[in-house]
């Protein structure tokens, strides 16, 4: 499965965009299980932006880094405590651009199962991981419907059972943007943001 993943992903033309934006990048892992899982974070309840929200590991581009794959995982490793040497990177996604003008470009990657991990307390609450199987079955409980440049934008939302005492998951947003993608272009399903599916739809204004 991870290598017809690798090789899809080689072959695909993500999206870039070119405008004059502030900058950020995120690591997708995928944990090479016998069952391959994804790896989440959950954004900190105490951060004054996107708090509380299910993310992939990364943040902004710094002025040191050489391009945007080492600012995924200079973030990924001061976040999780991942080591890039660890990471295989496999590919990449489109740019996406967040709420807040930040153009994000997402990176795939294979980490080994069960390693040392740790949340930074600053930026994170938990770490996750989702059976790949879950998104591949695309078991969204509906989807949120957005106005983009008069087009209509059907991003899924997944809800994920978390520990016991915690909230379950929500996985939306420009993480379930990018899940998308790496179903549709990674493994070849029929999934689109710009087409509509079957299921319950939910309007979201801007």
């Amino acid at each position: 499965m991870l290598e017809t993943l690798r090789q899809r992903l080689q072959a695909h033309r993500p999206r870039r965009m070119h405008a004059k934006l502030a900058e950020a990048a995120v690591l997708v892992p995928i944990v090479a299980r016998p069952e391959p899982t994804l790896l989440f974070t959950l954004r900190a309840s105490h951060l004054s932006t996107h708090s509380g929200q299910v993310a992939f590991p990364g943040g902004k581009r710094e002025p040191q880094d050489d391009d945007l794959l080492v600012t995924a995982l200079r973030e990924s490793e001061e976040e999780i405590a991942l080591p890039r040497h660890q990471v295989t990177v496999i590919g990449q996604l489109s740019d996406v651009l967040s709420l807040h003008g930040l153009k994000v470009t997402p990176f795939v990657g294979i980490i080994p199962p069960d390693l040392p991990l740790v949340a930074d307390e600053n930026e994170l609450d938990a770490i996750f991981e989702v059976p790949l199987e879950h998104f591949l079955e695309d078991r969204r409980t509906h989807t949120d419907v957005i106005q983009r440049n008069g087009n209509k934008v059907y991003i899924p939302s997944y809800r994920i059972p978390a520990e016991p005492g915690m909230d379950d998951y929500i996985i939306w947003g420009l993480s379930a943007m990018m899940l998308v993608e790496l179903m549709s272009e990674g493994f070849g399903l029929s999934m689109s943001v710009l087409q509509r599916p079957e299921g319950k739809l939910r309007l979201v204004s801007n």
